[in-house]
């Protein structure tokens, strides 16, 4: 079960997020010659990644930045883009361009220090730009708390499509961020929950004096929840599985 899209498109080009994804991906592709050797891969990462260890020992406080721009695969750098292409747009046209990128970045570190803090003594590099996008998400939830996301749902050979409020994936993400925190050691490698969890709610906070100043609970009851503008309908298929009746 993963979003898909938003029904509430920005209402200017949102160019840092656009600027965003093609320097993750042009990144990535750079590098991608590495992942042929894992000695060269891991001494790369040891240069540009966040690696606790490293910080405690009082180097390689450059990895709370670069690291955001790393990824580990394609998957992960499938997932997170997806993720900053759904929230991104819209969180760019309220902060504008700027103030946007500043914000994505003091997210990234942010996120980065929560995590060195969960396990200030792990050797494991750390990569990903989930950080980031978990303050944006942060971010998302604070301004558009009702605004219409639609979730694809995979059982086995079944897909169905569901919009659900913000607010409700958002919550179950972060939910499951905090369970997966408690749930399995930080200094182990895997998914760096402290990490997301940390980015999101540092999103929130940071969004704090922007949803003020546009009017706080004022703001939510003028555009109930949504982005200000007007919203897209998707027409939602659902894949229907043909029976096959007794003989």
């Amino acid at each position: 079960m993963f979003p898909i899209r938003d029904h509430n498109p920005s209402g200017r080009v949102p160019y840092v997020t656009y600027a965003l994804i093609i320097t993750n991906v042009a990144i990535f592709l750079g590098n991608w010659h590495l992942h042929a050797d894992q000695r060269a891969l891991y001494q790369f990462y040891g240069d540009y990644a966040l690696v606790p260890v490293f910080i405690s020992e009082g180097y390689g406080y450059s990895g709370f930045l670069t690291s955001m721009f790393l990824h580990g695969g394609l998957a992960h750098l499938g997932g997170n883009m997806l993720f900053l292409f759904i929230f991104g747009d819209n969180i760019e046209d309220e902060m504008g361009h700027l103030f946007y990128l500043v914000f994505y970045l003091a997210c990234g570190v942010g996120a980065g220090l929560a995590h060195y803090i969960a396990a200030p003594f792990s050797p494991v590099p750390t990569v990903g730009a989930s950080g980031a996008i978990a303050g944006v998400m942060g971010g998302y939830l604070l301004l558009f708390p009702r605004a219409r996301v639609d979730i694809l749902v995979i059982l086995v050979i079944i897909f169905r499509v569901f919009p659900l409020p913000a607010w409700v994936i958002l919550a179950v993400w972060f939910g499951l961020q905090i369970f997966g925190g408690f749930g399995s050691p930080a200094d182990q490698g895997g998914v760096a929950y402290w990490a997301h969890a940390g980015g999101f709610v540092i999103g929130i906070g940071l969004t704090v004096p922007l949803w003020r100043r546009l009017g706080g609970p004022a703001f939510w009851q003028r555009t109930h929840g949504h982005p200000p503008h007007p919203e897209a309908n998707y027409p939602i298929s659902h894949t229907r599985v043909p029976r096959i009746p007794r003989r």
